[in-house]
């Protein structure tokens, strides 16, 4: 065996706890031990990289009389390792003296190569210095060869595994977190306090998240009172993710900045679609929007709509589609500031409801068709005519929408209900 002698593992090295890979035996021996992995573990699939023939033959019998179940691919160089590596999640039973790498670089490229897998180093006699850099580097356990029995091998190998499995679960667990806390933050960049203190105006606000998504989206709403002026925007950056949400967030905020500014209203838009194109990550990147404004001590609100679904008027029962006309979304053409708004009454008492297409894009009763805007504006009234509160109405329309859709929305719902007057 070229001095290299047989698998073994040294005591206080790995899981040093009782029950561990290295720790002390239980009362009965390796029959209780066996008992123990034989009730855990139905099987683990070991590639054996070892270029010595002999103690790769040694490995396999001692494995062979245990009772845990192995599935073993015998490779004698890292060039071999490397095809058998690929979506490997078992454990590697690794040598790290091969003919074409050895030590800490080796082991470095068998990580790389399989990064769900756990690896157990082996060692020579002379070498547990390497094993304990070795496990500092990233292995799961070292064995030092002449110094194993089969059960301590098993043991070392299924707790390698359980324990790979346990830090994946731990990363798994804090990506999680850290995404959780990020949208948190992305979230409250979208869904702002509005500042409608002084204005005549009173709203109600509301969000849900969309079904099929990890992360927020890019829906984002805003309303400010400025010189007599109530100014609202509601937006939607075309896809998913944290990309797009930092991007609904920064037109937010650009936005009220704009208008807190005291930048004219018919000037904003193009500003924006200024900040839109610095800021994307990508080209094809754009943002549909809606904006509208409102004089104190007047009923005639302006509206800008820029590739978004316009705004629906709700009064005496009735709910009606703002004739907005439509302009390309942010970001696709220029925003030409000399385009005059649109102008429709919003008298006292009235409301108007803002929304996302998260709404439109619901199915009209099921697949294929969808709601559009027409058929929601027919989903709102039916709302109305049921006698719904104004405070409640963004739930019921939601709930309403699912039951259209036949289960919950794929898309962001973001709605903005702002009533003339002070809310009931």
């Amino acid at each position: 065996m070229n001095g290299k002698g047989a698998a073994g593992a040294v005591p206080g090295v790995g899981a040093a706890h009782d029950g561990g890979p290295h720790g002390s035996a239980p009362p009965g021996g390796d029959d209780v031990l066996n008992k123990r992995v034989e009730a855990t573990v139905e099987s683990v699939d070991v590639l054996l990289v070892e270029d010595d023939p002999g103690d790769a033959m040694l490995a396999e019998e001692l494995l062979a009389d245990t009772v845990l179940t192995t599935r073993i691919t015998w490779v004698e160089t890292l060039a071999d390792a490397r095809p058998e590596l690929r979506n490997f999640r078992g454990c590697v039973l690794l040598d790290l003296n091969l003919p074409d790498a050895h030590g800490l670089d080796l082991l470095r490229q068998i990580l790389d190569a399989a990064p769900s897998a756990a690896v157990v180093v082996l060692t020579g006699l002379d070498d547990e210095h390497e094993g304990l850099a070795a496990v500092a580097a990233g292995a799961q356990d070292y064995l030092v060869k002449g110094q194993v029995d089969g059960s301590l091998l098993a043991r070392s190998l299924r707790y390698s595994v359980e324990r790979k499995r346990a830090d994946e679960n731990v990363r798994k667990l804090r990506e999680a977190r850290m995404r959780a806390r990020e949208n948190m933050r992305l979230e409250r960049g979208l869904l702002p306090q509005v500042l409608l203190e002084r204005s005549p105006l009173s709203h109600r606000a509301y969000y849900r998240p969309g079904r099929k998504r990890a992360l927020v989206g890019g829906d984002f709403y805003d309303a400010v009172e400025k010189d007599g002026t109530t100014h609202v925007l509601i937006g939607d950056v075309s896809g998913h993710g944290p990309d797009e949400a930092a991007l609904g967030v920064s037109l937010r905020i650009a936005w009220r900045a704009l208008i807190m500014g005291g930048v004219a209203e018919r000037e904003v838009l193009s500003h924006l679609e200024g900040i839109l194109v610095s800021e994307r990550a990508q080209e094809e990147m754009y943002a549909t929007l809606c904006m509208s404004s409102l004089d104190t001590g007047t009923d005639r609100m302006r509206v800008r709509v820029l590739g978004h679904p316009p705004p629906m008027v709700l009064h005496d029962g009735a709910v009606e589609v703002v004739p907005a006309s439509p302009q390309p979304p942010l970001g696709v053409l220029p925003v030409d500031p000399g385009t005059e708004p649109d102008v429709f009454s919003l008298p006292e008492g009235s409301s108007v409801l803002f929304y996302t297409d998260g709404l439109v894009d619901a199915y009209d009763n099921g697949p294929p068709e969808r709601l559009e805007v027409g058929g929601l504006r027919d989903l709102v009234a039916r709302v109305v005519d049921q006698g719904v509160s104004l405070n409640h109405l963004p739930e019921y329309v939601v709930d309403e929408a699912e039951r259209s859709n036949g289960g919950p929305l794929q898309d962001d719902v973001a709605m903005l209900l702002v009533k003339h007057g002070d809310p009931q």
